[in-house]
């Protein structure tokens, strides 16, 4: 049996219990979680989740890219304009892993070889810490003017190996990441 011949038929075991048609468009936990495309990453596996609960976006190692900003800004307005303005925020949570692919992306031959071959750059999304890749994708993410202050922002980190998230940063408004950001800038050059 070849794979999608495989998804249809689990599919068709799914669709024929399916009992969730009115679902709201909103996730329900108001939540969109940022992970690592890696299979052994499932957030609705990890966290319980169940359809309509989360919006999940997944990449190479979980990493806050460009696309990333734009998704999360685009479901920030969206979310904003199907509230009529009521609600302007949500959380995001960044989740890495231990063990991730995304790690070799830190190797300067392979990162010359994407660029050469594909003209990808990943030296800035590689793996390197995740501890501090975690940090620096909060930091991204607050630098993107167009995802707004209302969001909320976490980050934790998954260990494939025994199954537990670890909290990495807590969770704090991208207002609050900015004015504390604005006021170190302030007392440095004071």
């Amino acid at each position: 049996m070849n794979v999608q011949n495989e998804l249809i038929s689990r599919n068709q075991e799914f669709a024929a219990g399916f009992d969730s048609a009115d679902l709201p468009i909103l996730p329900k936990l108001r939540t969109v979680v940022l992970t690592c495309g890696d299979a052994r990453v499932d957030p609705a596996r990890i966290f319980g989740l169940e359809l309509g609960d989360a919006v999940v976006i997944r990449n190479n190692g979980g990493r806050v890219t460009r696309a990333a900003i734009e998704e999360i800004a685009t479901l920030a307005f969206l979310m904003s304009a199907m509230t009529e303005g009521r609600e302007q925020g949500f959380n995001v949570i960044l989740m890495q892993h231990t063990q991730c692919g995304a790690e070799r992306l830190s190797n300067p031959d392979l990162q010359d070889a994407l660029q050469k071959k594909l003209g990808i750059d990943v030296s800035e999304y590689a793996i390197t810490d995740q501890v501090s890749d975690l940090s620096t994708d909060i930091n991204r993410l607050a630098a993107a003017q167009e995802v707004p202050d209302a969001i909320i922002v976490s980050a934790l980190l998954y260990d494939v190996a025994t199954g537990t998230a670890h909290k990495i940063a807590p969770s704090a408004s991208l207002g609050t990441i900015r004015a504390e950001a604005s006021e170190s800038q302030t007392a440095a050059r004071g």
